[in-house]
């Protein structure tokens, strides 16, 4: 009997520690930001956005950050780290930007379920949550 080959597709396991490892680096590099911004005091407060400045470093920035390693490498420093990188489904190719923002965009709607569309990765042949579905995406391995 054949032995199965380990797929290329990256699964539920792998990409959760990509995304903990993008959470590590947003953190060490934003806590920094908002301490000279807002001071100590920052951390103690129960307010979820403290302003303008605030809403652009907790949301737009990440956001924008998340955008710009997708267009220009096809993973996030995460991805990276696991040796990983979002690809055109069909092609295998980089995708094009506006699958990159679909993508983007499908991640809330993915997660909006209790995380059903992220849990989708387990279930899936080709480890796509809904987010990579519906931008017509795949993680895979890089050789």
């Amino acid at each position: 009997m054949a032995k199965k080959q380990p797929s290329d597709y990256v699964g539920f396991g792998p990409r959760l520690w990509a995304w903990v490892i993008d959470v590590v680096a947003f953190v060490f590099f934003s806590v920094p930001i908002l301490y000279a911004i807002h001071g100590r005091e920052y951390f103690k407060s129960d307010i979820t956005v403290r302003g303008p400045v605030d809403f652009l470093n907790t949301f737009v920035l990440p956001s924008l950050i998340i955008l710009l390693f997708w267009l220009i490498c096809s993973a996030t420093p995460g991805k990276m780290g696991v040796s990983a990188k979002i690809v055109d489904a069909e092609t295998g190719r980089k995708p094009a930007p506006w699958q990159l923002l679909v993508r983007f965009l499908g991640y809330f709607l993915a997660a909006l379920p209790l995380g059903a569309g992220l849990l989708w990765i387990i279930f899936d042949p080709r480890k796509q949550g809904w987010h990579d579905k519906l931008a017509r995406t795949v993680v895979r391995r890089v050789k």
